[in-house]
């Protein structure tokens, strides 16, 4: 392990890259490691390196290619998100499509959101922010077709328990449900940005649910949203 890899600012969010093309991840290290609070950590070329890297050096976030060899990137993202130490690590997928089997399957596994590569170096670093702080990374029009795509083929399990929830934080899901950032809930609903939050943190802890995506999810299952309903302009 490298001194970079062993010595980060508490501020700074560490990053794992995945992707079996090293020219690649040589030119995502360059982009991110510009940025005073992004730091890369380590890498790795193959699904099952991804798994072992990422218990290893336990990552803020991971950008994670899909088609590799040696175990793919959604086999890899599932193993991540549900191991108990990574709980705090989000996984961003890098995609060559913008709709396609493996970003479903990705977004099954637990990924917190996707982003085409061949996005701008300026995209890439608002992504890498976005997710980190627990925002989704789709566009609603994206959005719309994920979701729809995620009801019809999830396994079957448990719903989550939006009877649970106050009238103001089930206002709050249903604007989530609509492709809104936080900033846009706090002008919607009048509130401060920090309240925000508040209702985002209680939602995620009642839901039992592991990012704002899988909020959108259950705003979905609960019908609080349809897909004509969203948001045109986020």
């Amino acid at each position: 392990m490298t001194a970079q890899e062993s010595i980060q600012s508490d501020e700074t969010v560490r990053l794992l890259l995945v992707d079996d093309q090293t020219l690649l991840r040589h030119s995502l290290r360059i982009a991110i490691d510009r940025e005073p609070d992004l730091a890369v950590v380590g890498e790795a070329g193959t699904g099952n390196e991804a798994i072992t890297r990422a218990r290893d050096l336990r990552p803020d976030l991971v950008l994670m290619d899909i088609r590799m060899p040696d175990g793919d990137g959604i086999h890899a993202t599932e193993q991540i998100t549900n191991t108990l130490d990574l709980a705090h690590t989000r996984v961003l997928v890098l995609s060559m499509f913008e709709i396609d089997d493996y970003v479903y399957g990705a977004l099954r596994a637990g990924a917190s959101g996707f982003l085409l590569k061949d996005a701008r170096p300026d995209q890439l670093i608002d992504a890498i922010h976005r997710v980190h702080h627990g925002e989704s990374l789709f566009a609603p029009n994206v959005l719309t077709t994920l979701i729809e795509h995620f009801l019809d083929h999830r396994a079957p399990r448990k719903p989550m328990q939006v009877e649970r929830l106050t009238a103001r934080e089930t206002e709050v899901l249903t604007l989530v449900g609509r492709g809104l950032s936080n900033i846009e809930i706090s002008r919607e609903l009048t509130v401060s940005h920090n309240t925000v939050k508040t209702h985002i943190s209680s939602l995620l802890a009642k839901l039992d649910a592991r990012d704002r995506a899988q909020l959108v999810i259950a705003a979905y299952e609960h019908r609080l949203i349809t897909p004509t309903a969203q948001n045109p302009t986020t």
